[in-house]
């Protein structure tokens, strides 16, 4: 199993001691206000169990985030195949992979998203040879857009969508996209 390090984190597959301070961050209403609303243990148990059955399956996704010798389990970061049809999702056999975090919201403002962001960036880009890695959340969630803006990724307002799993009419329907493609060009890594 993959497991990323990067100056002040450890970005690793989940373990059972996980679940509970997961289930904790999802019930957090700070935490889940651009994802839906916080949700029960037994739903945030099912979120930590297909999250750790991706890596196992695809060998990367949504790893937990530790930060060693202070906190076993801030959140996660990583990159995973989207999951879901949607507007910038190409059909089967091709794929699209999406980077992704959620932070503990005693974590935030710390650059933590922005550092584990980029040692999953460079495994997708490097190890993984991805040509492009994309990023969504709601419209409102500018906290995530900021993150995404240090990262390099751009956004074109024509490719933002509404997201199929949420409801019509639900202020967190309208989603913003971002991009960024690997620097080498197909066929040279």
């Amino acid at each position: 199993m993959t497991t990323l390090r990067t100056q002040r984190l450890i970005l690793r597959p989940w373990t059972d001691d996980d679940f509970a301070p997961f289930a904790a961050m999802s019930a957090d209403p700070r935490v889940m206000e651009t994802l839906m609303g916080p949700v029960p243990r037994e739903t945030s148990d099912a979120i930590a169990t297909r999250l750790k059955s991706q890596i196992d399956r695809d060998g990367f996704g949504f790893w937990a985030m530790e930060l060693p010798g202070t906190t076993p389990f801030i959140g996660f970061t990583g990159i995973r195949v989207v999951d879901f049809a949607a507007p910038f999702v190409p059909p089967p056999p091709a794929r699209i992979v999406e980077i992704g975090w959620r932070l503990a919201h005693e974590h935030w403002g710390k650059g933590y998203a922005t550092e584990a962001a980029r040692a999953a960036l460079a495994h997708g880009f490097g190890p993984l040879g991805l040509p492009e890695i994309v990023a969504l959340t709601a419209e409102t969630n500018t906290r995530s857009q900021a993150v995404m803006a240090r990262l390099g990724m751009t956004r074109d307002p024509a490719d933002d969508f509404d997201h199929p799993n949420v409801p019509g009419g639900h202020p967190l329907k309208r989603h913003v996209l971002y991009r960024m493609r690997s620097e080498t060009p197909p066929g040279q890594k």
